[in-house]
């Protein structure tokens, strides 16, 4: 995969983190709350092991 084609798909994986996030946030079940915390969290770090740092406002070649 090219390297622009991983920093796309971690982007996507950090989008989906806090779509769950805010998942979390609105559930009222605390075991459901739980597991879309966990999903995010679990994302996250996906995301930064795909290539991503985390933060997609920094240039990581600069």
């Amino acid at each position: 995969m090219s390297a622009a084609g991983e920093s796309g798909r971690a982007q996507q994986m950090r989008a989906r983190a806090a779509d769950l996030e805010q998942a979390a946030e609105r559930a009222t079940d605390p075991q459901e709350r739980q597991r879309l915390k966990d999903q995010a969290r679990q994302l996250k770090e996906q995301s930064e092991h795909a290539g991503g740092t985390g933060r997609p406002d920094i240039d990581p070649t600069m």
